[in-house]
């Protein structure tokens, strides 16, 4: 495990929350890189500066990440006019998705501006610094090229997994590969979530540490007793002029997406069932998004004790809908055939507050955006019946949110 040096985390901060008049979320964003959010449909939060950082990996790093969240908040100051979930101190959070390789962190800014059911609010912690506020920028050129697992390798990788899932070795696994993009200038985080948001307003927006998209996935969300996680899994897009009912007909009446799709609801319910009193799992629907449509349930349960959120995290990461079934095999098969470190791609990603509360999503639809390179992802879930050819094409409607965001469209 590796923790910042204990000079960036200040004893004893001030942390004051107002209330203040709705002026909007990523507008407030004044610098072109280091911006912070969660946001969907313009609520959520958004932060700036660094007041304290923590970096973790290896397999304990949500129980180190969890134990750092609450030492640090208990020695803070606190003063919050509101009281609801995201005011007060909030760290913004990114996990790795794997045990190893990986690195993850926990951001808490210097300021973090909140809009939530008609309160809108401003969070200083310790200064709350003020930079300079400069004009977002958009790049005028992109050029791609191979990621380290290439769209040709990826094919093969698929054809691999689909045989061995035919061999009875596991039920399901996810399989991704990646793209390198490059911009002939510093990519501006702000113009990107811009985009993102204006395109995708059913999905949470995010950006912690330069990983950055737009997740139609909600792993947790913890408010008190109460948590609940939408569940994405089966996948079909826009093709052939066919129209989006019929689209969603097709998806609803597959074998093949609700197989997949019943794998990542049964493993998240069952996984989350020990900290819960009641479940009720209501599903599948099918959620629409520009570029595809997806199986969608949402899980909901009634929390027995006061499991933080990032507790509740450790236990259901992996799910079935970005990792397989059975969960060890399955990973083991993503190591093996993709070959690749995945970061916070597929991580729990999101915030929390001082009371443990806060929304987790799935790093979906995301790139890792450093300078004036990016590096995108995507991924599919795969079980005994699906085609290669046609999960390369999936995993390239899944590509478009960010490359649109990036191009501009």
């Amino acid at each position: 495990m590796t923790t910042a040096p204990a000079s960036r985390t200040r004893p004893r901060l001030r942390v004051r929350t107002r209330r203040v008049a709705d002026t909007g979320l990523l507008g407030r964003l004044p610098a072109p890189t280091g911006a912070l959010a969660w946001v969907r449909d313009g609520s959520g939060l958004v932060g700036w500066g660094e007041a304290a950082r923590f970096e973790v990996s290896g397999p304990d790093r949500f129980a180190a990440a969890d134990r750092w969240w609450r030492e640090f908040t208990a020695g803070l100051d606190v003063a919050d006019e509101l009281g609801v979930p995201g005011s007060g101190p909030v760290a913004f959070v990114s996990l790795a998705f794997a045990d190893r390789p990986g690195r993850s962190v926990l951001v808490v800014p210097e300021v973090v501006a909140g809009v939530r059911n008609g309160d809108a609010w401003v969070t200083t912690i310790g200064t709350g610094g003020s930079p300079e506020v400069r004009p977002v920028r958009r790049p005028s050129t992109v050029r791609y090229s191979d990621g380290q697992l290439p769209v040709t390798a990826y094919r093969e990788a698929v054809r691999a997994a689909v045989a061995r899932m035919r061999a009875g070795e596991l039920d399901k696994v996810v399989l991704a590969h990646d793209l390198v993009a490059v911009a002939e200038a510093p990519l501006d985080h702000r113009f990107l979530l811009a985009g993102l948001a204006r395109r995708y307003p059913e999905c949470w927006v995010y950006a912690v540490d330069g990983l950055i998209g737009a997740t139609p996935e909600l792993l947790l969300r913890r408010s008190g007793p109460v948590v609940d996680s939408r569940v994405l899994a089966g996948t079909t897009w826009p093709h052939d002029g066919v129209s989006d009912d019929e689209l969603a007909a097709t998806l609803l009446s597959s074998g093949k997406n609700r197989e997949e799709h019943e794998y990542a609801v049964r493993s998240l319910a069952e996984t989350l069932r020990p900290f819960c009193t009641t479940m009720s799992v209501d599903g599948p629907s099918v959620l629409r998004l520009p570029n595809v449509s997806h199986l969608s349930s949402d899980v909901i349960g009634t929390l027995h004790g006061s499991p933080s959120l990032l507790r509740l995290g450790a236990a259901v990461h992996p799910t079935a809908a970005v990792g397989g079934t059975p969960r060890a095999d399955a990973l083991a098969v993503i190591e093996e055939l993709e070959g690749m470190d995945r970061g916070r791609y597929a991580g729990p990603v999101g915030w929390i507050d001082g009371n443990g509360d806060g929304e987790l999503g799935v790093a979906l639809r995301c790139a890792q955006v450093e300078g004036r390179t990016a590096r995108l992802f995507a991924g599919c879930g795969l079980v005994a019946e699906s085609d290669p050819d046609s999960e390369v094409r999936e995993a390239h409607a899944k590509m478009l949110p960010f490359r649109e965001a990036l191009e501009g469209r």
